[in-house]
């Protein structure tokens, strides 16, 4: 398979379906829970680290399903979700690199909340630096992201961690 350098929502939506990494692989979530309507880019070198960068967008509507119900009368995107799709996006790198196997986030070190998604917002960005690819037995990416709602960072994470295994059997 050749390797995009970024994907449109029916590639994204592909990918849910488990047609893009083949049966028995990694897939993203479908929506509602896939949480970016586009990756726009993806490269093995780039990065604060220089070992790789993706980032993706996500359109804000209104109308998204949880600002009905996160908060009635108070609606918020909840942090938890925008915290998903980091690792969403930074799971996503193993498979584009041809690493086999299913995805499981493992973990965060720091997560830091400083601003919110509300409906009146247009776009948020994602942006995931990698810092290090382990292949093995279990292969591992651990990277740190950064989310912006219209260009205003609002969420940082380091140390997110998201494994392939070949079996989630008794995880």
């Amino acid at each position: 398979m050749s390797r995009p350098a970024s994907l449109d929502t029916q590639q994204l939506i592909e990918c849910a379906n488990g047609a893009m990494f083949g049966p028995g692989n990694a897939r993203l979530p479908a929506p509602p829970m896939l949480m970016f309507d586009r990756i726009t880019r993806i490269d093995e070198k780039g990065g604060a680290f220089g070992k790789g960068q993706l980032v993706a967008e996500l359109d804000i509507r209104p109308d998204l399903w949880f600002f009905a119900c996160h908060f009635e009368g108070d609606p918020v995107m909840p942090g938890c979700l925008g915290l998903d799709a980091m690792w969403q996006l930074a799971g996503f790198y193993l498979p584009w690199l041809g690493e086999p196997g299913r995805g499981r986030a493992l973990g965060v070190g720091q997560v830091k909340f400083t601003g919110q998604v509300l409906p009146t917002a247009k776009l948020v960005r994602y942006e995931i630096d990698v810092r290090r690819v382990m292949r093995g037995k279990l292969a591992l990416v651990i990277a740190d992201g950064r989310t912006y709602v219209d260009d205003r960072l609002i969420y940082e994470a380091e140390g997110l961690r998201v494994g392939l295994f070949q079996s989630t059997e008794g995880f």
